[in-house]
């Protein structure tokens, strides 16, 4: 449970001083899902440049030059890579026909055999998500049909977002969230991985306040948005996981959990929760949107688990004696 964040300035019309604090305001927002590493990358004299430390957001001063027109950021929360391994962080360099940059918010679990069957070479980079570079690199291309394979080759939860050394921003939207914004009026593309963080953000700004629209982004979608602001469109083919978590009774061989659902009780530990708990959780009917903000919070966690853990143990009893007394 990692976070996307950015902007394209398409107009050139929002003030730089703006867009900094706009940078610096995403990026302390995107803390709820993500406290081990943060990092952007931009675009300055045609060359892709990345600043990543393995900090909290609100610990570092993000701080690209005037003039940048697009922001790539990622904050993390480390399941494969030592975070302490700068290179381990978000986002990662890539180099196809053009210069990239690379983030990805989720869990990649078939690295180490494509690594193993020779599809992609061995590295010393350990995060699971750098494979995602290695496929487009593979290709000897950046551009919707080697994004489409890179897509369609990891098995995962995922949701990649790249930047090109032309300020051409892509987003490969997979089972995990991302949340678009745009501001038609002042020229401006605003992205996170969720709707809580863009609010949180928007709000500190006064950005809130201006008219925007949310450009739909579905499972399987690849969008390009240009320098100049044009979005044009692609897609994959997104695969079918059968989940470890399957009923005994589940004879059509459904899974249990969705893919969401699987990543949070995969994730779960990390904030010290037991699989148990999210489980519970997510029998009784709380989103996984909700549940992510009580990972973040754990007093609205454990209000929560008390709440259901009662309610449970009334229908327990009541289904073990009729409520007869």
């Amino acid at each position: 449970m990692c976070a996307l964040f950015g902007w394209l300035d398409y107009k050139g019309i929002v003030p730089y001083r703006v867009l900094r604090k706009l940078t610096q305001a995403l990026a302390n927002a995107a803390e709820e899902r993500g406290t081990d590493a943060a990092g952007i990358s931009y675009v300055k004299d045609g060359k892709v440049t990345i600043f990543k430390r393995p900090k909290v957001a609100h610990k570092i001063h993000f701080n690209a030059p005037d003039g940048t027109k697009a922001i790539m950021g990622h904050t993390r929360l480390a399941t494969q890579g030592d975070k302490k391994q700068n290179y381990n962080n978000h986002p990662f360099a890539g180099h196809a026909d053009k210069e990239f940059a690379f983030a990805h918010n989720g869990v990649l679990w078939n690295d180490k055999d494509l690594r193993k069957d020779g599809t992609i070479p061995t590295s010393y980079i350990d995060t699971d998500s750098y494979i995602g570079v290695q496929l487009i690199e593979k290709q000897g291309k950046l551009d919707f049909d080697s994004l489409k394979y890179m897509a369609e080759t990891v098995e995962g939860n995922f949701t990649f977002t790249v930047l090109d050394q032309y300020n051409s921003l892509y987003i490969i939207k997979g089972s995990n969230p991302m949340y678009l914004l745009h501001f038609e009026t002042i020229g401006l593309y605003v992205y996170a991985s969720t709707e809580s963080i863009m609010k949180k953000a928007l709000k500190q700004l006064g950005l809130h306040k201006f008219e925007s629209k949310c450009i739909n982004t579905d499972e399987g979608d690849i969008l390009h948005i240009d320098r100049n602001g044009k979005i044009t469109r692609s897609h994959f083919e997104p695969k079918i996981y059968r989940s470890k978590y399957v009923s005994w009774y589940d004879y059509d061989d459904s899974p249990y959990y969705n893919m969401h659902e699987e990543i949070l009780l995969a994730y779960c530990g990390c904030y010290g929760v037991d699989s148990s708990d999210v489980e519970l959780l997510l029998d009784y009917g709380y989103t996984c949107d909700e549940i992510e903000d009580m990972l973040a919070d754990q007093s609205l966690l454990q209000e929560a688990l008390k709440d259901v853990k009662y309610i449970c143990g009334e229908d327990i009893y009541e289904s073990c004696y009729g409520g007869v007394f």
